[in-house]
C-alpha cells in the first residue's frame, strides 16, 4: 500500500510534541488531510519484587479527571535509548532501581492519530531508593501482589492501556521463563 504525502504542515508545537496536518493521496486516488500527533515515544516498566509483587503507581490524570493505577512510565527525550529512559523513570517515579532488565516489546497505543510507541520492560532485583518526581507529578507508589494486579485488570480497576498490555505481556513472559 502506497500513500503519498503531498504536503505536511506543523499546526502546533510544544515541548516534545507536535501536531501535524498531512495532506495525502491514498492508494485509491482520494486526497485527504490527516492529523498526526508526533511523539518521541516512551518507556514503561513492570517492576517485580522478590516477593512476587509488582510496583504500581496511582497518579492523577487531568485529561480523565481521575486518579488511575499505572505502571511507571515516561516520555523519551529525542533519540534517547528506551532502556535509559526506563531506568530513569523507574527511579524518578518509584525511587527504585533494578539490576535486571528484560525488554518485552513495543506497543503503539493510539495509531489512529499518533506515532507514539511505548517500549515495555520488566525490572527485577530491585534496589530501594528515593523518588525524584518532577514538580508537576503527584505519584503514590504501591506494592501489589502479582495475582491481585492481574485481577485489577479484569475487574476494571486498572484501565490504562500500557499498564494492561505491560502486565499481560509480563505475565506471559514470566510463565514462559518459569517453564522453560
Amino acid at each position: 500500500m502506497t500513500i503519498r504525502v503531498n504536503r505536511s504542515t506543523t499546526l502546533f508545537k510544544t515541548g516534545l510534541f507536535q501536531l501535524i496536518s498531512d495532506n495525502v493521496t491514498l492508494p485509491n486516488g482520494e486526497i485527504t488531510d490527516i492529523l498526526v500527533l508526533r511523539h518521541p515515544g516512551a518507556a514503561a516498566i513492570i517492576p517485580i519484587t522478590d516477593q512476587d509483587e509488582v510496583i504500581l503507581i496511582r497518579q492523577y490524570r487531568h485529561a480523565l479527571g481521575l486518579v488511575i493505577w499505572e505502571i511507571p512510565a515516561g516520555t523519551r527525550q529525542p533519540d534517547e535509548d528506551p532502556l535509559i529512559c526506563a531506568r530513569r523513570e523507574l527511579n524518578e517515579e518509584t525511587g527504585f532501581s533494578a539490576r535486571t532488565w528484560n525488554e518485552l516489546g513495543v506497543t503503539t497505543p493510539v495509531p489512529g492519530y499518533s506515532d507514539e510507541q511505548i517500549h515495555l520492560f520488566i525490572a527485577k532485583d530491585l534496589i530501594p531508593g528515593h523518588q525524584n518526581l518532577d514538580r508537576d507529578e503527584l505519584v503514590e507508589v504501591r506494592k501489589v501482589q502479582w495475582e491481585n494486579a492481574l485481577e485489577m485488570i479484569f475487574d476494571g480497576t486498572i484501565r490504562d492501556g500500557k499498564t494492561i498490555t505491560g502486565l499481560l505481556l509480563a505475565d506471559a513472559w514470566l510463565k514462559r521463563s518459569r517453564h522453560g
